[in-house]
């Protein structure tokens, strides 16, 4: 019996052992010690793609002279790189710098989720169809907010707050969850930009683990996609039921038809723009991702793609191991952006003698390394006998 229970043994411990690499998962590096690492180079065999880099980076320094008094100069130099060869073992030649993210298993695994901007129907006026409404921010809640069960069974009932009315009650949900979206208003044929307005200052819960957790839909099915036929198969009771677990509710602000724009308030250009870190990633910073290529079906197709990409955007869920990239308007990025939970190498860009320089270092570790403040004439040290 005992020379039967050795090969077993060994066999789960090579399962043990075993390393995932179904969504995207490589294990190329060492294991790191923190969350931004200083690299002596930056190798990768991933095909490229910088395409609209400039472009993206053209609205940073067209709409920000702050952010452009910071980046321009990194952004010029990573600009004639692309132009001249592209080529990583040239980026020190033109002055750049380099710091590669751990991802949540200090391997360099970084998740790369994806973010659209929906377009739902709307109407101004209520009837038997168009009925749930979407809220602008209401006064109360500067103090106390209602949940979202709350909302849901009338608490912001005749206050006028009324911005329009969808026919259900998860196209809402959804640019709720995407921050912002265009709106279509079938009774006069126009179109809307719904703003982030506010929130209600609740806990965010994922409505993807509430179905995970109840066996609704399997996590390897888990998508945008997924959600929304869990949500044509179940009477509205029970969709209601389910969205009221996420007790966060977010309200809007309109405004006419722009172009779709992140926390940095710079407009976005599809898949040349990420969610991200503020402490290690702050807004405007470029950063080198292999971005993990998707088939239609939500499965890794063996690839990743190298790209330029810049942080304009910020995200409850998103931490520093984890980005949330760009995809466009409408149900096709939607589609595309909810197939996204795979993983990719990603490195933090700066440019020596600049305002940029060690991209190694974290918000937090430069405050640290500010000199303090030389105390007040008069303090009670320098009065004291």
């Amino acid at each position: 019996m005992f020379k039967h229970i050795i090969p077993f043994l060994l066999v789960m411990l090579i399962a043990g052992c075993a390393r995932p690499t179904d969504r995207a998962q490589q294990y190329l590096d060492p294991e790191f010690s923190g969350p931004l690492n200083q690299v002596e180079a930056i190798t990768s065999n991933t095909p490229r793609n910088f395409n609209s880099f400039i472009e993206q980076a053209e609205m940073v320094v067209t709409n920000s002279p702050s952010m452009a008094e910071k980046y321009q100069p990194l952004y010029a130099h990573l600009s004639e790189w692309v132009m001249q060869s592209g080529e990583l073992s040239e980026l020190t030649d033109f002055g750049i710098q380099f710091a590669q993210l751990s991802g949540g298993d200090n391997r360099g695994n970084v998740l790369f989720t994806g973010y659209f901007s929906p377009v739902i129907e709307l109407r101004h006026q209520p009837d038997e169809t168009f009925r749930y409404p979407v809220y602008s921010v209401p006064e109360l809640c500067r103090e106390e907010c209602p949940t979202r069960a709350a909302i849901y069974n009338g608490a912001l009932n005749d206050m006028g707050l009324e911005l329009g009315y969808a026919s259900n009650l998860i196209d809402p949900f959804i640019m709720e969850v995407q921050g912002s979206g265009f709106v279509h208003f079938g009774d006069d044929d126009t179109l809307e930009y719904f703003a982030y307005a506010g929130k209600n200052n609740h806990p965010y819960v994922s409505i993807g683990r509430v179905l995970i957790d109840r066996d609704e839909v399997s996590r390897e099915k888990m998508s945008l996609k997924a959600i929304k036929e869990w949500v044509l198969a179940n009477d509205e009771a029970t969709v209601k039921e389910v969205l009221e677990q996420n007790t966060s509710y977010v309200f809007f602000k309109p405004m006419a038809a722009a172009p779709v724009k992140g926390t940095a308030g710079i407009p976005l250009l599809p898949m040349a723009s990420v969610a991200g870190d503020r402490n290690l990633l702050p807004m405007g910073t470029p950063i080198l991702a292999e971005v993990p290529l998707i088939n239609a079906d939500g499965t890794w197709s063996g690839a990743h793609i190298l790209k330029l990409l810049l942080v304009l955007d910020t995200g409850g869920a998103v931490t520093e191991s984890h980005l949330d990239l760009y995809h466009g308007i409408g149900p096709r990025a939607g589609t595309e952006a909810g197939h996204y939970k795979h993983f990719g190498r990603v490195w933090k860009l700066g440019l020596s003698d600049s305002q940029t320089q060690d991209p190694w270092l974290t918000e937090l570790d430069k405050k640290s390394l500010l000199p303090e403040p030389a105390p007040e004439a008069g303090t009670a040290e320098e009065t004291r006998d």
